[in-house]
């Protein structure tokens, strides 16, 4: 019931989000249209790069006190999580970076770190994947984990640190802020992605359970052979 209720309002959230991107919030006047690719990208951002980052940290450090397995199965869809999310940001980015800089990437602080942080999320399934025994993998990649988060600040501080190509503060802290009508637009894009990320999240959780389940009872059939 609550994945079909994610489920439902992702879809009721994500349609008026859609029309206030395109049709509703007013064009920008010195990027034109290829600007409204930041309703899109800065939700993607802070849900689903910097939220799996904190996600992951969770679950890391929720299994390193407890033991309790199920933290380490948060931790892993909170990774696969932040992979596809990360890597829809950084596409997203390179496609508001060609028309308005010239190029589809351009080597400054934020997107470097970001591109940093998707390389975590993917280091951590190799370490996974090298390692058969659920216990001990779990161990060493609770403690990798915990690696993301630490990148979080320091990508998001990069823009007040660095000299960096990426925009200076629009709405975070110190920033120049915008029209009403693009604030109200975002808020409804972070509402849907938001949804979104939920449903899909709590969806993998489910699978990734019944993985476990199939693979502990295949282990047992081998083991009885």
């Amino acid at each position: 019931m609550k994945v079909k209720i994610l489920a439902i309002l992702s879809v009721i959230t994500m349609i008026p989000a859609l029309y206030m991107i395109f049709l509703f919030a007013p064009t920008e006047a010195t990027q034109g249209n290829a600007q409204r690719i930041f309703y899109i990208h800065v939700p993607l951002a802070v849900v689903g790069a910097y939220g799996s980052a904190i996600m992951l940290f969770i679950g890391c450090l929720g299994f390193l006190i407890t033991r309790d397995l199920k933290w380490d199965r948060f931790a892993a869809c909170s990774a696969e999580m932040g992979v596809v999310f990360t890597a829809a940001q950084l596409l997203t980015a390179m496609m508001w970076a060609k028309p308005i800089w010239g190029t589809w990437y351009a080597f400054d602080s934020r997107g470097t770190l970001q591109i940093v942080l998707l390389l975590i999320y993917i280091a951590y399934f190799m370490l996974r994947s090298y390692l058969p025994d659920r216990e001990k993998r779990a161990k060493l990649c609770g403690v990798f984990g915990l690696l993301g988060m630490v990148d979080v600040p320091i990508n998001y501080l990069s823009i007040y640190l660095f000299r960096t190509q990426h925009p200076q503060p629009v709405i975070s802290p110190g920033g120049g802020g915008v029209d009403p009508d693009m604030a109200k637009t975002l808020l409804m894009s972070f509402i849907a992605i938001t949804l979104l990320y939920a449903y899909v999240f709590v969806r993998r959780l489910t699978i990734a359970k019944v993985e476990e389940e199939v693979d502990y009872l295949t282990q047992v059939a081998l083991a009885n052979e």
